[in-house]
């Protein structure tokens, strides 16, 4: 009461002027950390302790050090210490990735024996591996090269003159280095998102280009670091070639030191050689990793040398019209853009996970260049649907075709033959996926994500495929978005970026996974938006959404699922306001 009777003469709006304050005047007394101070003092105190006690002690040798870095022979060691490294790093690591890419593989056998040679290799100690290939002679006196279980020989070479200790070295650390590069490579693989090899399956990419454009570039982030730890451990590995009597740096410092006895200057220069050697290799490991993060961070600090070398890049064409008068024209007058729909014919499919039936016959007829919204409850099947549309996900029962051609099969007379995955990747070309959670390829720009499927796929040429993916992205609005990558995007221009990229290879049907749901209330209506404007240029959509008032005004047909079946199928007036299925009527009820 009191608090009422304190403001009742105050008229409402007027306010109290104070009086400004100037703090230019103040004086600005810094924080104070005396724990970072005590820590610095230390740290200090251990440098110059240490500095001094190894400069000053004459016993380091500092001047048979100085006698003995630059020395012939220690250089001679040194070249073959890097040429091991070079070539074991270089062969270990293209051995490795394809001992990866086995594991992963879908041939039990292939990846069975990538396993055993991993488990094999992994299991013996380097020295010991070496002095076996060293005396690989005594096993095997020759090698010989021909046809089996014939007298036709083409090589046959003493074993002794060919596994020569160089070679012995190389061939043991190549061997042991691609063992442990095997599983690094095979844990980036695993670290890369699935959506990412759906995204690439859905755009017909080959298995090929989605392994080496797609999923080893994201995956290099997480290789990086533990394939240069494993890098740096081959170069001081090379020191075990000793064994071998191959002179390079460390044997050539113990053959020196045994001679004069000057034992600790010449490990000095052995290990300041090996620091060398490890600056050098963390340096470049800095820059590449910086090189492979690219996409990975909103604001990435420039590669050396970049604004120079941007200079010399052939400029992109232009578009003849602005973004606002291109966004304003649409889809519709779009000639170039417009694709002829397919007629979509579903066949009495029928999907299960273990004992969960998620698909139960259905039987779905979606005419060309229709637009069809699915709805039902969540858990209803409507998006292994739509994956089975574009053989995502592979049916148990029952066949999809689109203009007549089944998906994922050839017929020949009354006999259905299955397609292998390269031929089911190029007819998945014709039916293109908007996901829900977008899955551009966040290491490719925005115009590398609209360019690689046209290029690839459909054998456009570069200058082709960029004039068409500037036209696209013209007319979605982002003409200025063109070089950013997808981090550096809104979740909104993201999804935009995404039906762009699906229409770049011009799809007789446009699948839409619930486009809208990862986003902002306000980012939905700019998607929404967009795909109005599609389903005016005659490419079949079909789209999966919670978006009950744009399926009411967009769509020809409305879908309703639960429970792996479809309940109600018919146009949108009929649907939501005289619904047949009671299901139907209680779900719109919830939702209207």
């Amino acid at each position: 009461m009191a608090l009422t009777t304190d403001f009742a003469g105050i008229e409402p709006g007027s306010r109290i002027a104070e009086p400004r304050q100037d703090y230019s005047r103040y004086r600005i007394v810094p924080a104070r950390h005396p724990g970072r101070l005590a820590g610095s003092i230390f740290a200090t105190l251990v440098i110059v302790a240490v500095l001094y006690s190894t400069f000053t002690n004459p016993r380091w040798g500092w001047g048979v050090f100085s006698q003995w870095f630059f020395a012939e022979p220690v250089l001679v060691g040194l070249g073959r210490t890097l040429l091991l490294t070079v070539l074991a790093a270089f062969s270990g690591s293209i051995l490795g990735t394809a001992l990866a890419l086995a594991r992963v593989s879908r041939s039990p056998l292939l990846s069975g024996l990538s396993w055993g040679y991993i488990w094999l290799l992994r299991s013996i100690p380097v020295i010991v591996l070496l002095l076996i290939l060293n005396n690989l002679g005594y096993l095997y006196a020759t090698i010989t090269i021909g046809i089996p279980f014939t007298d036709t020989v083409f090589i046959n070479y003493p074993t002794v003159q060919l596994l020569t200790p160089f070679a012995a070295a190389f061939l043991g650390l190549t061997l042991n280095q691609s063992a442990f590069f095997a599983e690094i490579v095979r844990g980036g693989i695993l670290s890369v998102d699935q959506g990412q090899l759906e995204a690439a399956s859905a755009l017909g990419l080959s298995r090929r280009r989605q392994a080496f454009r797609i999923v080893l570039p994201q995956a290099m982030r997480s290789i990086l670091p533990t394939g240069f730890n494993e890098l740096i451990g081959l170069a001081k590995s090379t020191s075990m070639v000793y064994v071998l009597a191959l002179p390079e740096l460390f044997y050539t410092v113990q053959v020196i030191y045994r001679r004069n006895l000057e034992v600790i200057p010449l490990l000095m220069v052995a290990t300041v050689w090996y620091l060398i050697i490890m600056t050098v290799l963390s340096i470049a490991q800095h820059y590449i990793e910086r090189y492979f993060s690219k996409g990975a961070v909103r604001n990435p600090t420039p590669l050396p040398f970049q604004a120079f070398f941007r200079r010399f890049r052939q400029p992109l064409p232009g578009i003849s019209a602005g973004n606002d008068t291109v966004w304003k024209v649409g889809f519709r007058d779009a000639a170039a853009l417009r694709a002829a729909g397919g007629a979509v014919r579903i066949h009495g499919i029928s999907k299960s996970y273990g004992l969960l039936k998620v698909l139960d016959t259905i039987e779905l007829n979606l005419p060309a260049g229709s637009v069809t919204a699915i709805l039902g409850p969540s858990g209803s099947g409507k998006s292994t649907l739509l994956r089975a549309i574009n053989h995502l996900e592979r049916v148990d029962d029952g066949f999809i075709s689109v203009d007549g051609d089944l998906v994922g099969y050839s017929q020949k007379g009354d006999t259905l033959h299955e397609l292998k995955e390269s031929d089911i990747l190029k007819r998945r070309a014709d039916i293109g996926m908007v996901f829900q959670n977008f899955n551009l390829f966040p290491h490719l720009t925005v115009l590398e994500n609209l360019i690689e499927a046209p290029i690839q796929v459909r054998g456009l040429s570069r200058e082709a495929a960029i004039q068409l993916a500037l036209e696209l992205l013209a007319r979605v609005g982002l003409s200025d978005k063109i070089n950013a990558y997808p981090r550096q995007l809104s979740g909104g221009q993201q999804q935009r970026v995404a039906i762009a990229r699906a229409l770049a290879l011009r799809p007789k049907v446009l699948l839409f996974d619930e486009p809208t749901s990862a986003l902002d209330p306000e980012l939905v209506g700019e998607v929404l938006d967009v795909i109005k404007e599609l389903a005016r240029t005659g490419t079949t959509l079909v789209i999966v959404t919670h978006e009950v008032g744009f399926a009411r005004e967009v769509a020809d047909t409305v879908v309703f699922m639960e429970g792996g079946h479809v309940l109600e199928v018919g146009p949108p007036a009929r649907v939501f306001n005289e619904a047949q299925h009671p299901r139907t009527r209680e779900f719109l009820a919830k939702v209207l």
